[in-house]
């Protein structure tokens, strides 16, 4: 009784009409796109989030809001999209991956020439000419920048260079937070647990009109691309070869089938020796057979 009772405060406060069908309604179209699993406790974060958007449609309640989403074509699934996934990042997060990302970098071999002869046309042999030099990183939920630029700044240091034969493809579902990522421009406090050699090497400190924000060196930002990928697409259009992924705080989002799915896909994109970098609260027991552990939430492809 006091649970229904405490429902029904909830619901008298709120701003708009949401009741639990609605919820498994959203749960259900959430997975449906994107994969994610929301689970119940997350009932009240999705009625903060989504009621900005009855705000900007002047609706009066979830059901007008979740019937407009099913008729509204793919503008208004992208913000209902933008508006579920979370975001939470920083700069060198999980800071134990880095040294071992810089030491492999180290380590990696260097792609072969390509034969003009394995390439069906001038187009293709000259965009694997110009990537033939490179060690090809995929960070996979970009978020706002802060990772792909950590990897950036990373390889740069392995090679000692501004230029490393690097190149980071960068990738999230949301399309708001690419579009920052890409503009590489930051607050203060996004960056003040960087050390003052960091951020004296690697950012531009704003002046007049920007002061208090802080903008990524043109050189870091040149080795990265940022691009939209839903990982629940069937075909990711993506070429393998990678020496590195960084598919981080991810997985925690979908279920264990979902999950080994998208392992599966991971396994032929791995150049030989290529790893796989993990959160922390993320274990791949589940697809042992798919990857084995090599260091602290790191793996390696466990056969190919």
């Amino acid at each position: 009784m006091l649970a229904a009772q405490t429902k029904q405060s909830e619901n008298i406060s709120r701003e708009y009409t949401y009741t639990q069908a609605d919820f498994e309604k959203v749960k259900k179209m959430i997975y449906a796109s994107t994969g994610i699993s929301l689970s119940d406790s997350k009932m009240n974060m999705v009625y903060s989030r989504l009621a900005r958007r009855l705000r900007v449609h002047s609706l009066k309640s979830f059901k007008e809001y979740l019937n407009l989403l099913e008729n509204a074509g793919s503008a208004e699934q992208q913000e209902f999209v933008n508006a579920l996934t979370t975001n939470l990042t920083a700069f060198f997060r999980e800071n134990h991956h880095f040294p071992i990302l810089e030491q492999h970098l180290k380590t990696c071999k260097k792609p072969q020439p390509v034969n003009v002869n394995d390439s069906p046309d001038l187009k293709d042999y000259l965009e694997k000419r110009r990537n033939q030099q490179k060690i090809h990183i995929w960070c996979n939920a970009s978020s706002t920048g802060e990772e792909p630029y950590s990897i950036a700044i990373t390889a740069i240091r392995a090679f000692n260079s501004m230029t490393p034969p690097v190149h980071i493809l960068a990738t999230d579902i949301d399309t708001q937070v690419l579009q920052k990522a890409r503009e590489g421009v930051y607050s203060l406090d996004r960056v003040e647990k960087l050390p003052q050699n960091v951020l004296k090497e690697f950012f531009y400190k704003g002046k007049g009109k920007n002061e208090g924000l802080v903008r990524v060196r043109d050189e870091v930002r040149e080795l990265i691309t940022f691009r939209k990928l839903n990982l629940l697409d069937d075909n990711w259009l993506i070429r393998g070869d990678f020496q590195a992924i960084f598919c981080r705080n991810v997985m925690i989002y979908f279920d264990k089938e979902t999950q080994y799915k998208m392992l599966k896909k991971f396994v032929p994109l791995l150049d030989d020796g290529g790893l796989l970098f993990a959160g922390h609260s993320e274990s791949l027991q589940h697809a042992a057979d798919l990857f084995k552990l090599r260091s602290n939430t790191v793996y390696e492809v466990a056969k190919k």
